[in-house]
């Protein structure tokens, strides 16, 4: 397409506007930063209600070791990426985890390898 500066730039800048560019972001090594193990955790609640729900959300926000919460719909209510530097330090993560009011189970999975990872939206065109 071989745009020169100018109009590049605002073709960015109008897609900045129009919300199709949200940010801008770095790829940050986890090694270094010390936050190369991962799991993932499925949860369920005890019961399903608006109440339940909030106070998990707000319980959740806090911990800064989960990196991604999900509320899907199927066996469980909330899958969870947690990212932490060992496994002291995710015993602790789990512990703050089952200490919230309204969880019932959950199940971790560690992440021996990864495959794929998500570089973000893909582009269809």
């Amino acid at each position: 397409m071989n745009l020169s500066p100018s109009p590049c730039l605002d073709r960015v800048k109008r897609l900045e506007q129009e919300g199709y560019i949200e940010g801008y972001f770095a790829k940050l090594s986890e090694e270094k930063l010390n936050q190369s193990l991962v799991a993932h955790v499925q949860v369920s609640l005890v019961t399903s209600n608006t109440a339940v729900f909030k106070v998990f959300r707000e319980h959740i926000l806090k911990i800064k070791q989960v990196v991604e919460c999900d509320m899907v719909a199927g066996g469980y209510d909330y899958l969870l990426k947690i990212r932490v530097s060992n496994m002291d330090e995710y015993r602790e993560v789990l512990g703050d985890l089952v200490d919230i009011p309204g969880v019932g189970t959950h199940h971790t999975y560690m992440v021996i390898e990864k495959i794929k990872q998500d570089p973000g939206l893909r582009l269809d065109i």
